[in-house]
């Protein structure tokens, strides 16, 4: 098992975003990703989960729009205590040299200091959390994503 510090850069390898600064948090089942314009539309008779990563604020935010077809919907119970259900994508997500394959839940995290929560189920059995240290994982390699 890799050590992981309570704060990494990852990518998203399947959406095409470089790095991120990313919060790790044994206390959420499933990530979650700062997203904005979360909506679901109709396109050629098929359901389509569209949304843009981050939003305008962010110092990366990239002004593009994903359109889905795999989406889901799950129940979230948030730090406030409140349950909120989501849309759930899967995707790759580049932490350290290594890619994974995960959910993430997709929500407005714009008042939160990091866009990306990266929860247990991608965790478990993989990293040993160091809450004490950040940035521990070598970069992913940028030109790969």
């Amino acid at each position: 098992m890799e050590i992981i510090g309570r704060v990494e850069e990852v990518g998203l390898t399947d959406l095409g975003v470089p790095l991120i600064d990313a919060k790790t948090d044994t206390g959420a089942y499933t990530s979650s990703l700062h997203c904005h314009d979360i909506r679901v539309i109709e396109e050629d008779g098929k359901q389509l989960l569209c949304f843009s990563i981050l939003d305008p604020t962010h110092d990366d935010y990239q002004e593009k729009e994903y359109c889905l077809e795999e989406f889901s919907q799950a129940k979230v119970r948030s730090s406030n205590g409140l349950t909120q259900t989501r849309y759930k994508i899967k995707t790759r997500v580049r932490i350290g040299r290594s890619d994974y394959k995960t959910f993430f839940t997709l929500t407005d995290r714009k008042d939160m200091r990091f866009p990306i929560l990266l929860g247990r189920k991608l965790l478990s059995k993989r990293f040993l959390v160091d809450c004490s240290q950040t940035y521990l994982l070598p970069l992913p390699k940028k030109k790969k994503l």
